[in-house]
């Protein structure tokens, strides 16, 4: 009897319990790090929750209502019963009545009327319940006098459109839904990393867009006065930008910001209209950048149009007066051109692809657009416009970049950002492929992220260069970390350690992807000559 023959499936169902799912994300990686855990999902036991364990052959018979948080395991018998026993004490970490010297200490408000109540000062709720709630919820602190960051996902779009045209009718600002990513008033919200206070103001519809902005900034010396997220439907036609347009104007009206900076993919084009000219009415420069627009954003006006996210900072800082060292576009000198074609013709005949395997959404959208410069179009689960669809998302085919953190890849597993455990075995596979001439991948720290984003990295990396040696083949590896020497992961430490390890580490994703494309255009130029002289 084979390993997958002996693993069972376990369940367990906490009635009326509810833990937010940042909360619920970091108790399945933890129940996923035991040994002989094959698959762990914590989530609430919503429809669309369901459906989805359905689809990873989890928890199946379970009889739970949206209301009951569900715990579903595969593994041995022994695994489950101890990942089971480790979610029980976790779920019941609580606060304590009493701390250490006797005084007593409040519970938690359980409604958002409580928690305003408790905290007159509050100008803002976070929202994260499964996504049929939300909205209700919303409303609720909007009603309070309240902005919103909407952390759910799966909101219906008409639940989305009235919350936003009442908040907008309010003046009130509502982030998301599915917004992963903010800084308010230098605290950093969901998935994002430690900058340092500033003057340049960032408003996006893509949370890692947003990271790779503000993280860039605070490296290039300058800060972030707030970064405001929006959700990734804002900018469509139904919704019509409504955060977007007042979170353009909160900056513009914001004393502490000098500069803003605009992200998102590219809009609909009603939206882009009304968007740019709010843009243009503000009394300070803005940097546009929607990444993979056809149509150029037009300068002036104070518009200032950005060719990826990396320059998008650059240009922000630029506007402060800073000089970056090395150009945000992607561009690549010639001394690194030299390095990179060496790598090339090392490879040995069949070494052709690109594989890039990224946690980041945005970043996997970026790394496409700019390996189609080299001549590179990738398939992908999400690809751009031209690029061909991924049939099987767990077999990479020729060039193959895709989005580990797609909803395809995280039914019953943490997001990569949380847990990269999918992504390290996605590596691993890309380097036993004797047609991958390069691998290509991003690291994103910060809070929300692994607090140990290196170790077992380390470990695959190792495996993937030992692999490509055993069959007579050398394996370039590219990577672009997101964060900064301020986050809880350090990111000084997490490059120095992958430089030792050999990979080549870029200062940006729109460099990294270019590397890649340059060295697949190199390889596949060696190829050819090589057929012409047989």
């Amino acid at each position: 009897m084979t390993a997958q023959q002996n693993q069972i499936d376990h369940h367990r169902v906490y009635p009326n319990l509810y833990k937010d799912s940042v909360a619920l994300m970091a108790i399945s990686a933890a129940l996923l790090k035991l040994a002989g855990v094959a698959a762990a999902s914590v989530v609430m036991a919503t429809d669309s929750n369901r459906e989805n364990l359905r689809t990873a052959g989890l928890a199946d018979d379970a009889v739970a209502g949206p209301n009951d948080l569900l715990v579903a395991v595969r593994g041995d018998a022994a695994a489950c019963e101890e990942a089971l026993d480790l979610a029980d004490r976790l779920l019941a970490e609580q606060p304590t009545a009493a701390d250490g010297g006797g005084s007593v200490q409040e519970q938690p408000p359980t409604s958002v009327q409580a928690a305003a109540t408790r905290t007159p000062s509050a100008n803002l709720a976070l929202v994260s319940v499964p996504g049929p709630y939300a909205a209700a919820e919303a409303l609720k602190a909007l009603r309070l006098g309240l902005d919103v960051m909407l952390f759910s996902d799966n909101v219906p779009v008409e639940h989305e459109i009235e919350i936003k045209r009442y908040a907008a009718a309010h003046q009130r600002l509502v982030m998301g839904p599915d917004c992963g990513t903010a800084l308010v008033n230098g605290i950093p919200l969901g998935f994002a990393n430690v900058v340092r206070r500033g003057r340049i103001g960032v408003v996006g519809a893509s949370g890692t867009g947003m990271q790779e902005i503000t993280c860039r900034i605070h490296q290039h010396g300058q800060g972030v006065s707030q970064a405001l997220g929006t959700g990734g439907h804002d900018l469509s036609a139904d919704v019509g930008g409504i955060s977007m347009l007042h979170a353009l104007q909160a900056l513009g009206e914001d004393e502490a910001t000098d500069v803003v900076v605009l992200v998102s993919k590219p809009p609909a084009s009603e939206v882009a209209t009304a968007v740019l000219d709010r843009a243009r009415s503000l009394s300070k420069p803005v940097v546009v950048v929607f990444v993979g627009a056809d149509t150029p954003v037009p300068a002036g006006d104070g518009l200032h149009p950005a060719t990826t996210l990396a320059d998008a900072s650059d240009v922000a800082v630029g506007l402060l007066g800073s000089a970056p060292a090395q150009p945000g576009d992607g561009a690549l000198p010639e001394d690194l051109q030299a390095r990179l074609r060496d790598a090339a013709g090392r490879l040995v005949a069949g070494q052709r692809y690109v594989r890039g395997v990224y946690s980041g959404g945005t970043f996997c959208y970026e790394a496409q657009l700019l390996c189609r410069v080299d001549g590179v179009r990738a398939h992908s689960n999400t690809p751009i416009a031209g690029n061909p669809v991924l049939e099987d998302i767990w077999s990479s085919r020729e060039h193959t970049i895709i989005d580990m953190g797609d909803d395809a890849f995280t039914r019953g597993r943490p997001h990569p950002m949380i847990d990269p455990t999918l992504r390290n075995e996605r590596l691993l596979a890309e380097a036993q492929d004797p047609a991958t001439a390069v691998l290509l991948f991003d690291v994103v720290l910060g809070y929300g992220a692994a607090t140990d984003p290196v170790s077992g990295l380390l470990e695959v990396l190792d495996r993937c260069r030992s692999t490509a040696e055993e069959a007579g083949r050398v394996l370039p590896v590219i990577a672009h970390v997101c964060g900064t020497d301020e986050d809880p992961q350090h990111r000084p430490t997490v490059v120095a350690a992958l430089q030792e390890a050999g990979v080549l580490v870029a200062d940006s994703n729109a460099h990294a992807a270019r590397m890649a494309g340059f060295l697949a255009t190199q390889a596949a130029a060696a190829h050819l000559a090589e057929s012409g002289k047989k």
